[in-house]
């Protein structure tokens, strides 16, 4: 007999993890479907645009929480999203907040980086690439916690 277990880290491996939810805005601004679309419909049948204002409002939330993405760190391995690298792969993370993270995600960004950006997640943290076959210079990952993120990069690197 053969055993299933779990193709990723387990729970006690982990080092790092967080999942980028959208913040309280970003579901008070998807609120504004609800009167949007009860303004079409209400002329036509008040039960259906409560209806259709609910849906539509539910299915924004799970797209919203179904889409954000997983930033973990493993002993041997960095996921951002979908995005999988090697920790012996990464050279120099740098974190940055405030008017440094936009200057990295906007004027001194590399067009050939590789981002994970979420516009409700101010903080980013830039992770260097030591793979001469990766044409990939660096990644650009939002997180709430930017130097957790990068201490634990250094960490499973140590390991």
């Amino acid at each position: 007999m053969t055993e299933n277990t779990p193709a990723g880290p387990t729970t006690l491996t982990r080092l790092y993890h967080e999942r980028l939810w959208p913040s309280r805005c970003v579901f008070v601004a998807a609120a504004l479907v609800i009167p949007a679309s009860l303004l079409v419909f209400l002329p036509i049948n008040l039960l259906a645009g409560v209806i259709v204002a609910s849906l539509l409002y539910a299915a924004i939330v799970l797209v919203l929480v179904a889409t954000s993405p997983v930033i973990e760190v493993s002993p041997g391995e960095l996921v951002a999203g979908r995005a999988r690298v090697p920790v012996h792969l990464i050279g120099q993370v740098t974190s940055f907040r405030g008017e440094d993270a936009t200057l990295q995600r906007g004027r001194m960004l590399d067009a050939r980086a590789w981002l994970l950006i979420r516009g409700w997640v101010s903080p980013i943290v830039k992770i260097d690439l030591a793979d001469e076959s990766d044409p990939t210079p660096y990644w650009i990952v939002s997180t709430r916690t930017p130097d957790a993120l990068a201490a634990a990069i250094d960490k499973a690197r140590a390991v």
